[in-house]
């Protein structure tokens, strides 16, 4: 291992496709020139296109996984993708937060598959925002935010409207602005608007993203230098190929 290069830790679900995951993410870490380390809170089988089953990893075992990595490496950056349950949530970024304070952490909101498969049902809304003050940013599609906030968009919801942690909305879904992604920071929105890539829909597009802005928090980017960069990432992962599995470059 590089000793130039920082350390980048994902916790998220095992697809065997290989398209989304920590799969997708130790792909994307690797062309980030960072060093990637990953521990599967699920194990699943699925194709590039079908959801069929999950398997949850034991709590007790992500959690001393996560304790192993801690002792052993300085994790400059986390991305965090499907968990089990919000109480599972809480669990590993208050033990993330307890170990190392400055370390970074992305959360890729995997609420459901893209075949309606539910990972997470949040119900206690106070304990959620609470948690999301101890990250650094959230990416949700248009659906997701309005999970995590009900209202999000009808209500027009601002950073001033006390939102708990930074938000890219991602604009796959942005009828009034395909592609346009919103930045929500804590003063102030920024539109990231889409080149002029012809890009196609891809299985696991939000977990390239996520960790390609793990990976720039890591080379120490701010959050709208990384979030500006992985989308360059992303659109070209998007046009790589036609079909829903995509390719890695830079």
């Amino acid at each position: 291992m590089s000793a130039n290069r920082p350390f980048v830790l994902t916790i998220a679900g095992l697809d065997p496709s290989g398209g989304a995951g920590i799969l997708a993410d130790i792909k994307t870490f690797e062309q980030h020139k960072v060093t990637g380390f990953a521990i599967t809170t699920a194990n699943t089988i699925q194709t590039e296109n079908t959801f069929y089953e999950i398997q949850w990893t034991d709590l007790s075992f992500v959690i001393r996984s996560i304790e192993t990595f801690f002792l052993n490496y300085k994790i400059n950056a986390v991305k965090i993708g499907i968990v089990s349950s919000l109480y599972d949530l809480n669990r590993i970024v208050s033990t993330i937060k307890m170990l190392s304070p400055s370390t970074k952490i992305v959360w890729d909101p995997v609420l459901r598959s893209t075949t309606k498969f539910e990972f997470m049902d949040i119900k206690d809304y106070s304990d959620l925002h609470k948690m999301l003050s101890e990250i650094d940013l959230i990416t949700p599609n248009y659906n997701e935010i309005e999970i995590l906030f009900p209202g999000f968009i009808s209500k027009n919801l601002h950073p001033k409207d006390e939102i708990p942690t930074n938000i890219l909305l991602k604009g796959g879904h942005n009828e009034s602005a395909i592609g346009t992604d919103l930045l929500f920071l804590k003063n102030e929105v920024l539109d990231l608007l889409p080149t002029n890539k012809k890009c196609f829909e891809k299985h696991g597009s939000g977990c390239v993203l996520s960790s390609a802005i793990t990976s720039n928090l890591a080379l120490n980017q701010n959050i709208t230098e990384a979030c500006k960069n992985a989308k360059i990432y992303i659109e070209n992962y998007l046009s790589s190929s036609s079909t829903l599995i995509g390719y890695h470059y830079v």
